[in-house]
């Protein structure tokens, strides 16, 4: 997706969700919560400044109309349930969340508060939502692909690019509620081929070299990333961690799928 029309449309679904609060305003600006698990690393930062973006597109300028609380748990999901608490206490008028362990503390922290995701593998499945056309609750927002089953498609593209293919690296957040429907989705699809899995797995950017280098040494013959906010801010490092390492990689590109040899 167009970097530009992402923050746009973004932006249009803050401001339907924070209008309401922005005609009553009487001591403050509407003010929107930011949880994300990752650091405000330069890649997190672009995107935060493309939400930015957005919102002044639509009128709303930080600083003058409209107020932002980040909260960054610098990979550490632990304290995403603490930062959500603390939004809430802050009385935001909407949080935006950036993944699925993000999304999940915010649900757990108020059941009141308009919660956008800004990305989401699969909300109906991680039980976000209700289903796409009747979301219910208090959580809207945007899912970056289909749903777990794309994952084996993915197992068929490595398959057809590298035909003598019988082992696949898998790298996994286990603390991500998307990371168990894709990974199912990726055992049956390989099974099917007569293909064996391997899995490494990172909770924190910090465990992703260990967990690369256990794939190498499980001699893997292609390596595909589970979808997570965390891996897609340390993208620049895994690309290169990877090319070390001599991986075949299958990796997301805006909302396309392209193998990386």
């Amino acid at each position: 997706m167009n970097p530009r029309i992402f923050a746009l449309a973004f932006g249009a679904m803050l401001f339907a969700l924070c209008s309401s609060a922005a005609a009553q305003q009487i001591v403050r600006p509407p003010t929107i919560g930011w949880l994300d698990q990752s650091s405000p690393n330069p890649e997190v930062l672009r995107l935060v400044e493309l939400f930015r973006k957005g919102l002044h597109d639509l009128g709303y300028m930080e600083g003058k109309n409209l107020a932002i609380e980040y909260r960054y748990a610098h990979g550490k999901t632990e304290r995403l349930e603490g930062l959500a608490a603390e939004l809430v206490r802050l009385k935001v008028d909407c949080i935006v969340t950036a993944g699925g362990q993000p999304t999940g503390a915010a649900q757990r922290a108020t059941k009141t508060v308009p919660i956008v995701m800004a990305v989401s593998g699969d909300p109906v499945a991680s039980g976000f939502v209700t289903s796409f056309a009747r979301p219910g609750g208090n959580i809207t927002g945007l899912a970056t692909i289909p749903g777990p089953e794309i994952y084996g498609k993915q197992v068929e593209l490595l398959k057809e690019a590298i035909p003598k293919l019988n082992r696949i690296g898998v790298l996994s957040n286990p603390t991500n509620p998307f990371s168990a429907l894709a990974l199912k989705e990726t055992e049956t699809t390989s099974r099917r081929f007569g293909m064996s899995l391997q899995l490494a797995e990172a909770r924190s950017a910090d465990e992703i070299e260990t967990a690369l280098a256990a794939l190498t040494k499980g001699h893997v013959g292609a390596l595909l990333e589970l979808q997570d906010p965390m891996f897609f801010g340390q993208r620049t490092r895994l690309a290169d961690l990877e090319a070390k390492n001599g991986c075949r990689r299958c990796t997301q590109a805006q909302n396309m799928w392209r193998l990386v040899a």
